[in-house]
């Protein structure tokens, strides 16, 4: 952490990240937390949610969930949320989603990849599912392609982009 602060210091007054879009999973932790406000200290926009919820420090989430950037659990997270579009009285357009990801455990890269198969013909949402978590996965899926059935096709080309 202590890295992180000299970071803050030496980089936050020039916000190198200004208007980069990123979103992350990780396990929120106070270390997490303070990465998350790094990032946004040093001009990010950033979206957040715990990837587990059995090494959740509730008051590192409870603080960063505060700001408006953070979910809790697969189950609670909103695609939305994370990975847009704009909530509502957003000033940072989300229509295009993150640019980079930050995910230690797979959900949100998942997401996004099996997002992308789905908008060019996969069935694999509405094949038989083997856990419960997966089955919400697909529910994500399914629920977002409804919405905006190019949704993950415009998340992908804007990570790509970043590369």
């Amino acid at each position: 952490m202590p890295g992180l602060v000299s970071v803050r210091k030496k980089f936050g007054p020039v916000k190198p990240l200004q208007g980069v879009r990123i979103t992350g999973s990780l396990h929120m932790t106070i270390q997490t937390a303070v990465l998350i406000e790094t990032l946004k200290e040093l001009g990010a926009d950033v979206r957040w949610c715990s990837c587990n919820i059995f090494s959740t420090q509730d008051h590192a989430a409870a603080a960063i969930a505060a700001t408006g950037n953070a979910g809790l659990r697969l189950e609670r997270r909103n695609a939305r949320g994370i990975l847009g579009p704009d909530p509502p009285g957003h000033f940072i357009p989300r229509r295009q989603g993150p640019q980079l990801v930050v995910d230690d455990g797979g959900d949100v890269t998942l997401l996004i990849h099996k997002g992308c198969e789905l908008e060019e013909g996969s069935d694999w949402v509405n094949t038989p599912s083997g856990s419960h978590e997966e089955q919400v996965i697909k529910d994500v899926l399914k629920r977002v392609h409804k919405e905006d059935s190019l949704r993950w096709t415009t998340i992908c080309q804007g990570v790509a982009r970043r590369l």
